[in-house]
């Protein structure tokens, strides 16, 4: 695959210490968009359990469409989806997270409610039902996304969910820290676009435990909520701005 092709879609998958999880999970997203020109980004956030090794396994029978990128430390989920992100080459990325527990499936209805929507929606996120986290991880995320539609008002029950679908040049738009991707439908409202969602089931992870927990980030994250907050409250005005032919 050409560096300077542009694809239609662009997956990013973020992971750290996925071995037994990422391969099967590449095929599955392989077989979902099979109709769709598209690549797979790999985002390897520092892991030491040969999870690169299980990258290069899947790839071999995908016919180049799986690309690998590696930390070279640990910086977090934020940071590796932004990593893929600014890598992809379609117009559309899709994120889902690299345990297994988002369905590749749903990625095409995502998609769908992407392009239906028209160009002044930029965001289509899955929204979970029948979750198979954890007591704590399910009560905690219900909490929190309750406060965050309380406060953002951001169109949005279920933002904790991997599965994305995102219009790129509106990513490219987006203000940056980490935990912003717990934020993308706010962020994306406050560059004046709209955000739809899709009903998506959860699935239980395969193998392993979670890199990515729910208490290690609460604190930091209610401090995300009101900087967040902050930032929609400092743009009030849009503009939409055209370049005017000069000299003709």
């Amino acid at each position: 695959m050409n560096a300077d092709v542009s694809l239609p879609v662009s997956v990013v998958l973020p992971c750290k210490n996925e071995r037994e999880n990422i391969g099967p999970l590449i095929h599955e997203i392989a077989a979902a968009l099979r109709a769709v020109a598209h690549e797979i980004i790999v985002v390897d956030d520092g892991s030491d359990d040969g999870t690169d090794g299980a990258v290069a396994a899947a790839a071999s029978s995908q016919e180049g469409q799986v690309r690998l990128i590696r930390h070279d430390r640990s910086s977090g989920q934020s940071a590796a989806v932004r990593t893929g992100m600014l890598a992809a080459r379609g117009d559309v990325v899709v994120t889902i997270d690299g345990d297994g527990q988002n369905d590749p499936q749903y990625i095409p209805a995502l998609l769908s409610a992407l392009a239906t929507a028209g160009a002044g929606t930029a965001l289509a996120g899955g929204q979970r039902v029948g979750r198979k986290a954890s007591f704590a991880k399910r009560h905690g995320s219900r909490l929190a996304n309750k406060v965050r539609r309380a406060l953002l008002n951001d169109d949005s029950r279920d933002t904790g969910c991997g599965l994305k679908a995102i219009r790129r040049e509106v990513f490219l738009l987006l203000p940056y820290f980490d935990g912003w991707h717990r934020f993308m439908p706010a962020l994306v409202k406050r560059e004046g676009y709209a955000v739809t969602a899709v009903d998506v089931v959860d699935r239980p992870r395969r193998f392993g435990s979670s890199k990515y927990g729910i208490f290690d980030r609460l604190w930091v994250g209610i401090a995300d909520l009101f900087g967040v907050w902050w930032l929609t409250k400092r743009r009030r005005v849009i503009p939409r701005a055209r370049e005017e032919r000069l000299n003709e």
